[in-house]
Parts: structure tokens; sequence; C-alpha cells
């Protein structure tokens, strides 16, 4: 009876019924969709293919019901595409009318002023669309290294990630990067191999180019449907479907024809790979079984889901062509903010827990926390913790699309939204509400920098301004560091590259009107001495009333390098009192701040060995005059030599690149201690030398221009060297014109 009526149903239903037949075939049990030779799927597989909707009713994996709002990253090589295929998916799922370009600047992604001027992405885009009736949120994460500390903070709370990339060598290193980070988080990712219409290499090529890249398989789950040397479609392995591309316009189904013989040895290599890890599934094949669809759905689902495999889809984010599939993939296959909540720790419940993903600072809205909601529910007046305790009550909940901000119903669990007015809320918080604030879900790791510029605010009344727009940039971007040198009174901004430092500057400017003057920041350059050498200091003066007298002798050496500075007390008989010996010690340490090269003076050994005082104009002060007198007056005549600090530098690199980082070292000064593989990474190398710190500055950008933009070091203080000769000379010249100009 139940047969009966649905069959009745599914043969009379019209195109405007679809939906309703679609819904109707997900309630048949299993062991009925089977007797498919009673004809009555016939009519509804018919109105599929016509309107291109023959996954909508598919069953989610293991049959689960929907998993809530998902978030998902888009990530890639820079410029591989990730932001035309965000604005592929928003205009395929109608959140926009028309499809932007990068070129012309009127993306959904890329929207601020700094990307599109470099025409990159140098900070996230968070858009939220719906497709099927469900919310998705997609995060456009920038490609290069520089700006590589923005996709690390988002991607612990994503459900999935798309990866995009295409067949370019090139590109390789820069994807091995950024699977080892989906890696090492333990995110489901699909690839997507974009720009499938300009290909000019076979499908197989191309997965063994992509696959060192990835330390788990490669799923090919479609292949490319050739005419002459033109892609124009598709086989999907796993619905055994041929597509035909439309631009900007869902594929056509087609048949297999003369693809069946490719489709058939493809598909079975896929199943292969999926039974690596499904006994049952490896059974079926050895058998010559064809395993029923449903479980090849599982098996996809469910390998994705735990990391085992990386399937592999294509298409063009410019043509929209495989954006459709891939967005049903997704809805099929990638998990839910359950799972996502249960990789992280968090136990679901009635509190309300986020992840902030990112801050940023608004000209009109004030300070925004981008969050992904893991549990419980979060509206405009409600009270979050920080793990230290410090709360914020938020003040408006909002959708985001790019820039564009609407203010939305309270978020769930599952929702990204953007919170308003949470002072107290960094990038990589986890916030919380109940009485006790929830642990930190992750902790956001600071990476090292590589390049420093040093700032300052070119009319003096704007020093205040700059300091504030400073600690909004790293509010919104923790991977710039902003030191304050007191010896030099300079204010030194690290970064992660060239790139990541010009767009610093530019937001000081655009954002928030701080004109400033930069150059590379100061070395810091050393004196010592060769010879010993035995000095009187002596301060006499005499101007009514108490005078000031002070008289030491000094016996002055050289330490050994690194021992820095040591003062001690001979004194006998005592020529100097001793509550005057504090204060000698300190006029030595005045003397040696400015040595006679113009540097701070270290290794020098002092001892205080005779003296003489007045019982009434002697004073601490006078005693420290005569300390500096004496240091001043000696130095020069000690053989002073300048010292430059030396810095343990560990770069690395891809293999192939290995030979031009050694010639780049050794151009710079660099003594080549050695190199070995890269522990863990196939393909990449260690080179470890000692170089000047003076040699240092500006030695990424040759490191990135050498590596692909994917090469970076890491730098320590080892010890100070003798500098001699010309060099020397030259850097003594420009610090005393330094001093005269000031």
């Amino acid at each position: 009876m139940v047969r009966r009526g649905r069959s009745h149903h599914l043969k009379n239903c019209r195109a405007n019924h679809l939906p309703y037949a679609l819904r109707a075939l997900a309630n048949t049990p299993n062991h009925l969709k089977r007797y498919s030779s009673r004809g009555f799927l016939a009519p509804l597989r018919a109105l599929r293919e016509r309107f291109h909707l023959e996954e909508e009713n598919m069953p989610r994996a293991n049959g689960s019901s929907p998993v809530g709002p998902r978030c998902i990253a888009l990530v890639g090589p820079f410029q591989s595409g990730k932001t035309t295929l965000l604005e592929a998916i928003l205009a395929r799922t109608g959140a926009i009318a028309r499809m932007g370009t990068v070129e012309s600047g009127t993306t959904v992604g890329d929207s601020n002023k700094e990307a599109r001027q470099h025409q990159m992405s140098v900070e996230v885009s968070m858009a939220t669309t719906t497709f099927m009736d469900e919310s998705y949120t997609f995060i456009d994460c920038p490609g290069s290294i520089e700006f590589s500390h923005d996709m690390r903070a988002v991607l612990p709370a994503c459900d999935a990630a798309i990866v995009v990339c295409e067949a370019d060598e090139r590109k390789i290193p820069q994807l091995q990067l950024i699977m080892r980070d989906l890696e090492e988080m333990k995110i489901p990712r699909f690839l997507f191999l974009n720009k499938i219409d300009k290909a000019d290499t076979r499908i197989t090529e191309v997965l063994n180019l992509l696959q060192p890249a990835s330390r788990v398989p490669l799923l090919l789950r479609q292949i490319p449907i050739w005419n002459g040397d033109i892609v124009t479609g598709f086989v999907d392995l796993a619905r055994e479907r041929a597509h035909v591309y439309k631009e900007h316009a869902p594929s056509e189904v087609v048949p297999l024809g003369e693809m069946a013989e490719k489709e058939k040895a493809a598909r079975f290599t896929m199943l292969e790979t999926l039974a690596d890890h499904d006994d049952e599934l490896m059974e079926q094949l050895l058998e010559d079984i064809p395993p029923p669809r449903d479980r090849v759905f599982d098996d996809l689902a469910k390998e994705l889901r735990e990391g085992f495999v990386c399937p592999v889809l294509m298409g063009s984010a410019t043509r929209t062509n495989g954006v459709l599939r891939l967005l049903k993939a997704l809805r099929h296959e990638a998990a839910g903010v359950a799972d996502t909540a249960k990789r992280l720790g968090v136990t679901p419940g009635n509190d309300a827990i986020a992840l902030v993903l990112k801050t940023l600072h608004t000209a009109h809205g004030g300070k925004m926390s981008l969050v992904r909601v893991l549990s419980g529910t979060v509206g405009d007046g409600t009270t979050l913790n920080t793990p230290d305790g410090e709360a914020g009550r938020v003040s408006g909940v909002m959708k985001m699309l790019g820039q564009a901000t609407e203010k939305r119903a309270p978020a769930t669990a599952g929702d990204t939204v953007a919170l308003g007015r949470l002072e107290q809320a960094h990038t990589g918080d986890t916030l919380s509400t109940g009485k006790t604030a929830h642990p930190a879900i992750i902790k956001l790791p600071t990476p090292s920098p590589v390049l420093a510029l040093s700032i300052a605010a070119k009319e003096r009344k704007d020093d205040v301004k700059l300091g504030q727009a400073l600690n909004k940039l790293v509010d919104e971007d923790p991977s710039l560091i902003v030191q304050h040198n007191s010896e030099t009174h300079e204010v030194i901004v690290w970064g992660q590259g060239e790139m990541h430092l010009r767009v610093t500057a530019e937001r000081l400017s655009d954002r928030f009107g701080v004109a400033i003057v930069q150059r590379p920041p100061s070395v810091g350059y050393r004196e010592t001495i060769r010879k010993p050498i035995v000095q009187r200091g002596r301060h006499k003066k005499q101007s009514g009333g108490h005078g000031q007298f002070g008289d030491v002798v000094l016996d002055i050496k050289p330490l050994p390098r690194g021992n820095g500075f040591t003062f001690k007390d001979e004194i006998k008989g005592g020529v100097v009192p001793g509550n005057y010996i504090p204060s000698v010690e300190e006029g030595v340490i005045d003397g040696l701040k400015h040595g006679p090269l113009g540097f701070p003076v270290v290794d020098v050994a002092v001892k205080l060995i005779d003296g003489s005082y007045h019982s009434v104009d002697s004073s601490d002060q006078a005693f420290r005059t005569a300390g500096r007198i004496g240091i001043v007056e000696a130095l020069p005549q000690c053989q002073p030599v300048l010292l430059e600090p030396i810095q343990m530098v560990e770069i690395v690199c891809p293999t192939d690149a290995t030979a031009k980082i050694n010639a780049i070292l050794s151009g710079r000064r660099g003594q080549i201690l050695g190199f070995d593989t890269r522990s863990g990474w196939n393909g990449w190398d260690t080179v470890r030398a000692m170089m000047p710190e003076a040699e240092t500055g500006g030695l990424i950008v040759e490191i990135r221009s050498a590596t692909a933009g994917v090469g970076s070091y890491t730098a320590k203080f080892d010890h100070m060297a003798e500098l001699a000769g010309k060099p020397a000379d030259q850097i003594v010249a420009a610090r005393k014109a330094a001093a005269v100009a000031a």
C-alpha cells in the first residue's frame, strides 16, 4: 500500500512538485528503493537529470540529519583563485546578483583597500550564504605565507577546508605548507583543482604532481572529459554520471559514451583507496561485487572526516564550472559543528562557547570579533567571559558578507558571526557564558618575525595617535610585533615579510591618518678595547661655598668576548671613602654608554685602585663625575675596536632551492655551518649559518624570491665579533654624521 501510494505520486509529479517528490524518495525505505525494476523510480530520475538535482535527495552520510550551519575555509597557494571561487559560490547560491572580479576590485572578498590595491588577499574575508536551505559561512584565507597567521587562527573552528590549487609545479611547496597545517590541525579537506578549463596536463600526471604535497592519498572523485585539448566536462566517479560544463550555469548530464571504460577504471582506483580502511568494501572488490552506492558515499564521508583521504574535485571558478558539484560534496560529506566541537574538546551544553577567529577595528562600528559559536546561543546583550575572567557584553550580532554587515537573530551552535564591542576579546580567545569561564580551546602561536622596520610619526603631535593605531593593528594581527628600543629610542615593527610591513604602513596612513617616516632599524653595534691602561680621573670645581672634588685612579683592562663589564674596588687605606665607591662605578658605567667610536663599550674590567677626597667638597656627584672622566679619557688610548652582533640563522627551504640559499648566505658574509633534510618534510632542507645582524636586513626578501615565496628563517643572537677595515670605518663615519645631525 505504501509502495503503490508513493509510486503513484512519483509518476504524476510535475516540475513544481519535484522537491516534494524528492523528499518522498528520501523517506522511502532502502529495501524499496532497490526495486528499480518495478519502474516507479524512472520518472523521478528523468526529472532529476532535467533539473540537475540528481543529488538533492541523497541521504547524508550514515543517514544522519542536517548538521547545522557550517564553516568552510578556502585555502590554497597565492593566486590560485580562492577569492574568485568564493565569488562563484556566492553567485551560485544567490547571495550576490552577479560575480565580481579581482582585477576590477568588485569581489566580496578582498574588499579592503590594501587587498584591492595589491590584488591579493591580505586578511581573511568572511561571507555567509544558504545552499539547499542550509547555512554556510565561507572564509577566504590569504595564500601568501606573509599573511598565513590569519589562516591558522581561523582553521581550528572550521568544519572543513577547500584547498584551491592548480597544476603548477612552482606552487607545490606552497601547497605543501598549507596541507601540513591542515593535517596537523586534523581539518577535513577537499582539493579543488581550479582553472581546469586551461589545463594542458592529463589528470593522472596532475595527481602525481600534487601528491607529494599531501601525506594522505589524494582521492580522485572526478575525471575530466576532453574535447581535443580542451576540458569540456567531467565524470563523477561516485555517481557514475558524465557532465558537460555550461558557462555560468549548471552542468548538463550526458551519457558516459566512450568515457565508460575510463570511468570504470578510475572508479575502481577510487574504491581501492577507500577499501584501505574498509574491510567489507575490500572483500566486495575482491569478489567483483559492485558496492551499493549509498555505502560508497558513506565511506567517502567517513574517510574524509577521519583524515584518511583528501578528495579531489575540479572546475573553473571564473566560469563557475564544478561549483555546484563542490557544494553538494560539502553538503553530503563535510562534518558539522558537533564534530568540530568534539575535535576541539568542547562538550555541547546550555552554556555558550565561541572561538574568536579574527578581530577588526572598524571606523564607525568600533571593535568587532568574528567568532564561531560551538555551543549554546549568543545574542545581543549576552555577557561573555575570556579564560582569564575578563567579561564583555555583546553589542550586536551580525551576519557578514565581506565588509558588509547585517544584524541578525541570536547565533546558535554552528553559526559564524560578528559580535560587536567585545573590548577584552582577542583573536584566538575562547569566549563563554556561565559562572566559570571555559578553558582556552586553542593556543595560537605567534610566528617568528623575519623583517623589521623602524617607524616614527612624521609630526611629533601624532606620537600618541601612532601608539594607539599600532595597538589596534596588533590586536587585529597578532603576527605583528611592536618593540620600543630604549637604547636608540626607536619604535620597531616586526612582521612576516616585505608586503606584510608595507600593508601595515598603508593602514597607518589610510585608516588611522598617521603619516610616518620609516627606515631600517639600527644594528646593535658595540665596541671594546684591546689594550689595558691605568688612568686618573679628576674632577675639581670651585664656585663659591662648597666646591666639588673627586679623584680616582682606574685600572682598565679588556675582557674575553662576551664577559660584559666588571667593576672592583681595590682601594686601600681609605683614600676614597667607601660610601663614594658606588658613585665611581655609576660614573664609569655612564662613560661606557658612548665609546670613542660612538657605540656602547663592552667586555671591559675596571678596578678602582687609588684616589683622594676632600672632607668638605667631595660628594657622590663629584666622584661620579670623576669616574666618568677617567673612563672617557682612557678609552681612546686603549685601541678601541668595533664589534658587530653575529646571529645564528636557520633557514628552511625546498631542496631544489638549497644551492641558491647557500649563495645568498655567502654573499651576505654568512658562514655556512651545514644543512640537513628537514625532519618530517619531504623535499625540504634546513640550512644553518652564522651571519652578521647587519646582513639580515632584507634577507627574507631574497629567500622568498629564491623559494617561490615559501622559504623562511629564524635568527637569534649568538656572539659579538670584531669588525675592522673599510666596513668598520663606514659605520663609524655614519654614526658620527648622525650624531652631528641630531
